[in-house]
Order: C-alpha cells, then sequence, then structure tokens
C-alpha cells in the first residue's frame, strides 16, 4: 500500500496511526501547529461522514491495508450474525500475519513486519509464507526460519525482547525463534483507538 507523507497524515488522523509518529518531534510539530491554528481560522465541525471517514482512514493506515481489504473484513465480519461485529473486525486485523509479527516483537513497525512476512523469513506450521494478509488462528504456530536467524534482522532479538510486553495471546520464545497463538484476541472498545462503530457505519451506507 502506498502511504503519503506520514506527518501529514498524522496530523490528520492522530499519532496512532504510524510509530514513526509517536515521538517527541512530532508532538512538538503538532502543538505548534495547533498555537498557530488557534490564531486563524477555527476548523468546521466534521459532519457524520466526515467523522465516519475519518475513523476509517485511522483503521486503514494503523494496519497499513488497501481500501478494498478493509472493506472485505467489513463484509466478512457484518454477514454473520455477531454480537459485535466492530470486535469481529478488529480480531481478523490483528490475526494477520504481519500484525503477528509486529505484536510479538518481531518488528518494530507493522511495514517492517510486512517486509519480513513478503521476504518468506517466517513459516507457519512449518510451511513458508509470504503473504502479509495471512490469517493464523489459534492454535498455529510461526517461527523464524531457519536460513533467516543469522539476518540482521533478528540479531539482537533477544535484547529487544527482554522490556518488550506482548499481548497474551501470544507466546513467543526468543531462544527458539518460535511463536504460538495461544488463544483468540480479546478486546473493548476502550482497548482501541479508533471508533469502531464509526467504521460499521460508513460501510453500511
Amino acid at each position: 500500500m502506498k502511504v503519503g507523507p506520514r506527518y501529514k497524515i498524522c496530523k490528520r488522523l492522530g499519532n496512532s496511526v504510524f510509530d514513526k509518529c509517536q515521538t517527541q518531534k512530532f508532538t512538538l510539530s503538532e502543538s505548534r501547529s495547533k498555537q498557530t491554528m488557534g490564531k486563524g481560522k477555527r476548523r468546521r465541525p466534521l459532519s457524520d461522514f466526515g467523522r465516519q471517514l475519518l475513523e476509517k482512514q485511522r483503521l486503514r493506515y494503523t494496519y497499513g491495508i488497501t481500501e478494498r481489504q478493509l472493506s472485505r473484513y467489513v463484509e466478512e465480519s457484518t454477514s454473520k450474525t455477531e454480537t459485535n461485529p466492530g470486535i469481529t473486525l478488529l480480531k481478523k486485523l490483528e490475526l494477520r500475519l504481519d500484525n503477528v509479527m509486529y505484536r510479538s516483537g518481531l518488528a518494530s513497525t507493522r511495514r517492517l513486519a510486512r517486509q519480513i512476512v513478503s521476504h518468506g523469513h517466517i513459516t507457519v506450521n512449518g510451511k513458508r509464507v509470504t503473504v502479509p494478509s495471512y490469517k493464523v488462528k489459534s492454535g498455529d504456530t510461526f517461527e523464524i526460519r531457519e536460513k533467516s536467524k543469522s539476518s540482521a534482522l533478528f540479531g539482537d532479538l533477544s535484547e529487544r525482547l527482554k522490556d518488550y510486553s506482548m499481548p497474551s495471546w501470544i507466546a513467543f520464545d526468543a531462544k527458539t525463534a518460535k511463536g504460538t497463538i495461544s488463544r483468540d484476541p480479546e478486546y473493548t472498545a476502550s482497548d482501541v483507538a479508533v471508533d469502531l462503530g464509526q467504521v460499521l457505519e460508513f460501510y453500511s451506507r
């Protein structure tokens, strides 16, 4: 997925969409922009459609997926009799292989995680997978390919994971470079930086 200037996108959608924007430099830049805006014209309040579009874009950029991919995930999440289609949607995004690489600490950003998967460094249940959108499930095992363990991408993995807080639904052993999806991700609305209800409303038009 092609992405434009990240700082510009973060100023519009929030700093949670890119790791690059979660820095002191961006915070200072954003603060200066707000001060400058306060001296001039104020932004008009967003319409319902504007808020829905904003949340949809925020979710899409956060996970680095295309419009077509997100549309398909929403359709799959709402086509069944789910008690909470928003949480179902989030689980589908979280169980993408590239996201699992990011959540497990094997990659510092989702963009790098996609590269790691697409370059064939990861196997799932013993088979090499090169599709970032590959869906893993509870009980699946993943590991760094034997030939890739010496790559600079994973050279300091043990050191990086020492203080890393891994999600409870992922178990990863840095010594063996092998991990397991212990269960499905569990979330509540307060855990999500995106208003999933607005996203669903956008696609229900």
